[in-house]
C-alpha cells in the first residue's frame, strides 16, 4: 500500500496494553455498540482503523491518547450470532496524530500523517541476526512462565525475523508505557534494543525479589 493510498482522518480504537505493527496480523473481537458502529462505517469506505493505546490522563470515557499508534485494514470480517464483530487487522504503517477530530459519532476520529514512519511501507530485509535473539527468546520464555504467559514458540521462531521482534513486543507482558516505547521505536534494531532494556528491567527485579526473600 502507498502512502497516497491511506486516508488522512481515520476512526481510533484505544485499546490499553495493546499495540499493533506493521506486516503482523491480529484478531479483534468487537462488541461495544460505539466500535461495533466504527467497524461498519469503516466497511463501507478504506477499511482501515487506528489502533492507539490511551494514556492514564484525560477523562474516564474520553482518555487522553498517545501521539504515535498504527493503522490497519480489515481483511477478515465475521457477524456472531450475538452480533459481535470478529475482525482480523492487518497492520500497515505506523501514524501520529495531527489533532482530534470533532465528530457527531459515539467513536472518535483522528487526523494522522505518516511521515515519520513512510519506512513502514518499503519491504525491507533482515538485518538481524537470528542468535541475536537468542539471549532475548531465553529472557523472554523466563519471564512469559513466570506470569503464567502462553506462547507457541515453535510458530513464532518459524516467522521472519522483523515478524519475530514485532510479535514478541506486542505479546510480551509489559506494561503500557513500556509498550508503547516498542511501538515508537523508529526501526528494527532500536525496538530490538528496547526489548533487551525492558527485559533486563524485568530480570533485575525478579532477581532482586529473590535476595529479598
Amino acid at each position: 500500500m502507498k502512502k497516497e493510498d491511506l486516508p488522512d482522518i481515520i476512526p481510533v480504537f484505544p485499546l490499553s496494553n495493546f499495540i499493533i505493527f506493521p506486516r503482523t496480523t491480529v484478531p479483534l473481537n468487537i462488541f461495544e455498540p460505539r466500535y461495533i458502529k466504527m467497524i461498519d462505517e469503516s466497511m463501507k469506505s478504506s477499511r482501515i482503523i487506528g489502533m492507539i493505546q490511551p494514556k492514564k490522563t484525560g477523562e474516564l470515557k474520553k482518555p487522553d491518547l498517545y501521539d504515535v499508534g498504527c493503522a490497519g485494514k480489515i481483511t477478515s470480517f465475521n457477524e456472531t450470532d450475538d452480533g459481535r464483530y470478529l475482525i482480523i487487522l492487518n497492520g500497515i504503517c505506523r501514524f501520529k496524530i495531527k489533532e482530534e477530530v470533532n465528530n457527531d459519532n459515539l467513536y472518535r476520529e483522528c487526523e494522522v500523517k505518516y511521515e515519520d514512519f513512510s519506512g513502514d511501507l518499503v519491504e525491507k530485509s533482515d538485518q538481524i541476526k537470528f542468535s541475536d535473539l537468542k539471549l532475548i527468546f531465553h529472557n523472554l520464555k523466563g519471564l512469559f512462565k513466570k506470569q503464567g504467559y502462553e506462547i507457541n514458540w515453535k510458530e513464532i521462531e518459524k516467522q521472519s525475523l522483523d515478524q519475530t521482534i514485532n510479535t514478541l513486543s506486542m505479546a510480551s507482558p509489559f506494561s503500557l508505557e513500556e509498550k508503547q516505547v516498542l511501538l515508537e521505536s523508529k526501526d528494527l534494531n532500536m525496538r530490538k534494543e528496547k526489548l533487551e532494556e525492558i527485559l533486563n528491567t524485568y530480570i533485575v527485579d525478579n532477581f532482586n525479589n529473590k535476595t529479598l526473600q
